[in-house]
């Protein structure tokens, strides 16, 4: 048996992935967003595809510098990542704290081979080229991009599997809409 859902909350259905934080930088600007919606696209070489919104900062930067990094953040960041994502680093700009980086008092590290920072505490971190199709991005708003570098907590993710036994404030999370979250569950083999 099963029951028929409403067109507008069927996204809801499929966006169980990661929750992302997305950071860029252009010049001395820069600035981070939460995002749901981002998915792996291809092995070799490794491509990604993430929803980011016209209207958003982090758009206009990442169109300017032509790269921008994906951080991985795990329960122990959730209280961040609301945060993060209900505010706009624009409406920062000019204010003693001008960016959200400052404003939150975010520890980040420098990428190995793109500008934008990483997050401190997330447990990977994706930097990406970006590859521009400005059809998909005005029509969708679907931004491509090329992993260029890689890098992961190994307490976490180690010969290419995660694995969370005993690191639970370590587990990522996913969001399912207003503000609600999922923690990846257990892992096990079929």
């Amino acid at each position: 048996m099963f029951n028929s859902i409403m067109l507008d909350v069927a996204y809801r259905l499929l966006n169980h992935g990661p929750t992302v934080l997305v950071t860029t930088a252009h010049g001395e600007q820069c600035n981070i967003m939460a995002a749901a919606w981002s998915m792996p696209l291809d092995f070799d070489p490794p491509k990604i595809a993430i929803v980011i919104d016209k209207k958003t900062y982090t758009r206009e930067l990442i169109e300017a510098s032509g790269s921008f990094a994906i951080n991985v953040p795990c329960c122990a960041q959730a209280e961040m990542v609301v945060q993060v994502g209900a505010s706009s680093g624009r409406e920062l700009l000019g204010k003693e704290a001008d960016n959200k980086f400052a404003a939150f008092d975010l520890p980040t590290f420098a990428a190995s081979k793109i500008a934008a920072p990483l997050v401190a505490g997330c447990v990977a971190w994706l930097e990406c080229k970006l590859i521009a199709e400005p059809h998909i991005q005005d029509a969708y708003d679907l931004f491509l991009g090329e992993v260029v570098a890689a890098h992961a907590d190994e307490r976490v993710f180690s010969n290419g599997h995660w694995h969370f036994d005993g690191h639970d404030e370590l587990r990522t999370i996913h969001h399912v809409a207003g503000g609600n979250f999922m923690a990846i569950g257990e892992a096990f083999k079929a």
